[in-house]
């Protein structure tokens, strides 16, 4: 464990350390795009930001390599090149994106050959394991498309949901958190060598993205853009094949008791089928929504719109910020929800559990549709949005100045947008009114 936890501080220390320098070299390379129609932040903001990712990828696989325990992991595996691989590639489309904005095929088709890549190097699924019949053995071209689809789908769910300050590397470090213990707990409580791979790609996972939200957070001074949330689902994508179709369930020896039992003891054996689905959860329901919203539209599925969660939550009345911890907040229920549910499937404590939490998440996104009013006597120590309308109306009037000539200069307040103000400029300081 101590060596996975110094992995993931080397490799959030060098993402974290370059990510300022990344930025500057953004602003120099001309990398911030205009502000779009479905954009929520209001001045332009450096991407890029996926270059101090990859870095702390590599340094994240360079340490790991020279430690006594993980070493094995690069000398029994060819995991971790494949992995070096794909994300290079995937990177340095990635990076061509953010600067010149290459057409939505052609990423895809990067993505393809990506995920090729690394199926040539062994990085691919090898079995399935379905619940009633066992272990289900693949032909090689069945276990190419399948793991195929599955990056390219990671990729774009994590890409789809890359949408709010921090959302996407916030709702990825859950997600990879709650895959490290799944895997570690694999390799660890199983004695399975074949899950290490997994647990370092979750380690660094979580390295990367927790290096990377210091800078991205509301309001953002640097976005990841397409090269570090394509590199972020990718490597998402790479623990959920190595773990779901290297690790041989029959080496867990879970067949044992009575039939109620083994049904019990084998759900460890079923979670790999669902682990990756929980993980990409809400990036895959927000994938699956906006392709039937478009499509029914009449637009392509790649046409960009307003109309994903995030947007949502932001129409409905929450902030900026609050709306990212909503996102966090479902996120987490769900991977560790599943993560609970492997480690004890009998306990009915973890149903109710989730239930109760899931009442806690719905009565937290319609919060702004049951906005209390404080009484007047209070007005003064609850926030404006609690107060009535007439003693907000009051003090956000405009302000009456008398400039140097005598005369009056109205002062009207600027109106924010459904976001606020994106923090400070890429070029220099937040403007301020006059």
């Amino acid at each position: 464990m101590r060596e996975y936890l110094l992995t993931l501080c080397v490799t959030a220390a060098v993402t974290y350390l370059l990510t300022g320098p990344v930025r500057k070299f953004a602003i120099v390379a001309g990398a911030m795009p205009e502000i779009r129609a479905r954009d929520v932040h209001r001045e332009p903001t450096p991407r890029l930001g996926g270059i101090a990712m990859f870095f702390g990828l590599c340094a994240g696989l360079l340490v790991a390599d020279h430690l006594t325990n993980l070493s094995e992991v690069f000398e029994n595996s060819n995991e971790p090149r494949a992995l070096l691989s794909g994300a290079a590639l995937i990177w340095l489309i990635g990076v061509l994106d953010d600067k010149f904005e290459i057409d939505a095929l052609i990423k895809l088709g990067g993505q393809m050959i990506a995920a090729g890549v690394m199926v040539v190097q062994g990085l691919t699924i090898l079995w399935i394991p379905v619940p009633g019949v066992g272990n289900v053995a693949l032909t090689q071209w069945q276990g190419t498309l399948l793991t195929v689809a599955l990056v390219v789908i990671t990729i774009n769910a994590v890409n789809f949901v890359d949408g709010l300050d921090g959302l996407a590397a916030g709702t990825v470090c859950i997600a990879a958190a709650a895959f490290f213990m799944y895997a570690y707990r694999i390799w660890y409580s199983y004695g399975i060598e074949a899950a290490a791979p997994a647990t370092l790609f979750a380690a660094i996972l979580m390295g990367m993205c927790l290096g990377f939200l210091p800078h991205n957070m509301h309001p953002a001074r640097i976005f990841m853009g397409d090269s570090g949330s394509m590199l972020i689902g990718l490597v998402l994508a790479a623990g959920a094949i190595s773990v779901t179709g290297q690790v041989d369930p029959d080496a867990m020896r879970l067949f044992s008791g009575s039939e109620r039992n083994t049904v019990h003891q084998m759900v460890p054996v079923y979670i790999p089928l669902l682990m990756p689905l929980t993980i990409i959860a809400i990036p895959a329901a927000d994938l699956i929504l906006a392709i039937v919203r478009r499509t029914w539209r009449g637009q392509s599925p790649f046409a960009a719109d307003r109309g994903h969660l995030h947007h949502r939550l932001l129409e409905i009345g929450h902030s900026h910020s609050r709306a990212v911890l909503i996102m966090y907040f479902f996120s987490a229920l769900i991977a560790f929800g599943a993560l609970a549910f492997s480690v004890n499937a009998a306990s009915m404590w973890i149903v109710l559990g989730v239930v109760f939490l899931s009442a806690i998440g719905l009565v937290l996104l319609l919060l702004p549709r049951f906005t209390p009013r404080a009484p007047r006597w209070a007005e003064h120590f609850v926030p404006p949005r609690y107060r009535r309308r007439k003693a907000v109306a009051a003090e956000t009037a405009p302000a009456v100045v008398t400039d140097e000539g005598g005369g009056e200069d109205e002062r009207v307040p600027v109106a924010a947008g459904v976001s606020g103000v994106n923090g400070a400029t890429a070029v220099g300081p937040r403007s301020r009114a006059r």
